[in-house]
This record gives C-alpha cells, structure tokens and sequence, in this order.
C-alpha cells in the first residue's frame, strides 16, 4: 500500500470554539489544566483513553492523561490518535493525508502510515483528534510526530489489529491516544449510571458491552480494547466526570472518561 502522505497542512477547524485560537491564552490555559492534574510520576503507559469536549468542559478529565504524559517528555516522539468521525459517515477507517496539523501552538508533523489508507473527507471539520494536539504540544514539546486515524464504522477484530500496525509501525516508545466521549444528553443521574457501566466494560476489557449510544468513539474504543486484550494490557481508570462537573447543566450532560492502558508487569 502507498504511504499516506501528501504535502499538505490540515489547518485548525475549532480553534476558538472547543479551546482559545490566542496561542498565549491556549499555552496557559492547557499548561494551568496539566499542573491541575500533575505532577504525575509513574511509568509510561501503552495508551490513554481521553475526551474531546470543549476544555471548559472536558479539559479537566483529559488533562489526567497528559499530566501522565508530560512526565515522558522528550522519551515519547511517536503518537497514534483513533477516534470517531462525527461529520462524515464513514465504513472502516482513514488516516490522515497531511505532512502537518496546524494550531494556535504552531505544526505538528504528522508521520506517514501504511498501515491504512487516507482520506480527508473525516478529517476535515473533525474535532475529536484535532483538540487533542494542543495538549500533546505543551505536555510533550514540539519534538514530535503524529498519525491521526478516524475510526468508523468497523469490526472490533479489524480495528484492533489496525491499531496493532499502527503502533508496530510507530516504533517501541510510540503512545495510542483514543478519543472519546461518553454519554450524551441525559440528566446527571442517569448519565452516571450509564457511564458507571461503560467504565467497567472498559476495565473487564469487555468492548461488546459498550453500544454505539454510549460512546461517541465506540467503534475506535472497542478497537483499542480488543488491542489491549490481545497484548495483555489492562485499562486503570483516572477520571469519570461529566460536563456538569465543569460548567455544564445536570439536566443534559456529556461524559468524559480517562484512562492509562498499562503495559505488561505494570
């Protein structure tokens, strides 16, 4: 198969909207998220799984990832990101034909894969990976390289080992971030219940309990479990919230989940 790369630039498409299109106002603002949750220091983990709100609203509980992250700066140049494609009905799924994802923060270069075909169309208005650059950018720096992948509608088995090729391909000190959200649009207490349930299938690495209706990045979380369950890896639960923890209503919330996915003998 083809590399996937191309010479172009994706530029941002929510900056101003999801997190601050001022470079100084974002820097701050994701570097006072990180020291919230950090410091942090335990070994690397092999995944994380995170939101992708607005930060006003996910921030919080996805900034327990990165805190985790930012303690590997400089060890870790190589990230996977898998998420769902909100805008764009796609089958199966479609990295990212650019040399590079703009911010506020500057580039981030983004490294060619073969281990599945492109597409722009997912990509072009989507915010779950996007949202996830600016935190990479302050807790790692800018030595470093990405591969986006959205994840559609797809078998568990097919997109575990797409995961799979991914990361052997990123190389031994690459990191998978899955982006998703939970729940939506429930009152506070029934979206607690149902995301209470969903966290246990994630940690029972269950990925077949987990419906469409329960996380928005079902098809690529279910991947990224069934990856975890081949290679022996166990998700450890850091944060459950909802958007009413932040600044949200607790008649119509949205859940946010993060979770490291250890390596083996962690």
């Amino acid at each position: 198969m083809p590399s996937t790369k191309s010479e172009t630039v994706r530029p941002p498409a929510v900056a101003g909207r999801f997190y601050p299109a001022d470079p100084g106002l974002l820097r701050r603002d994701v570097q006072r998220l990180i020291d919230a949750a950090g410091p942090v220091s335990e070994p690397l983990a092999a995944a994380y799984i995170v939101p992708h709100a607005g930060y006003r609203y996910s921030g919080p509980v996805a900034a327990q990832a990165y805190a985790r992250l930012a303690a590997h700066r400089g060890r870790v140049k190589r990230v996977v990101l898998v998420g769902p494609s909100h805008h764009y009905p796609l089958r199966g799924t479609a990295a990212a034909p650019y040399t590079a994802w703009r911010t506020p923060l500057g580039e981030v270069r983004a490294a060619a894969t073969n281990a599945v075909g492109s597409s722009r169309l997912p990509h072009e208005a989507e915010h779950s990976l996007e949202v996830q650059l600016p935190f990479l950018q302050v807790a790692l720096g800018d030595d470093i390289e990405v591969t986006p992948v959205a994840c559609g509608m797809s078998q568990t088995p097919d997109t575990a080992r797409i995961i799979a090729a991914l990361l052997e391909e990123a190389g031994e000190d690459a990191v998978l971030i899955c982006s998703t959200d939970l729940s939506h649009y429930h009152d506070l207490a029934t979206a607690q219940r149902i995301d209470a349930a969903t966290a246990e299938a994630i940690k029972s690495l269950r990925p077949r309990e987990i419906a469409p209706q329960h996380a928005c990045g079902v098809f690529a979380l279910r991947g990224t479990l069934a990856w975890a369950d081949a290679t022996g890896r166990r998700p450890r639960q850091l944060a459950l919230a909802t958007s009413a923890d932040a600044a949200g209503s607790p008649d119509r919330v949205v859940g946010y989940p993060a979770f490291a996915i250890e390596r083996p003998g962690l």
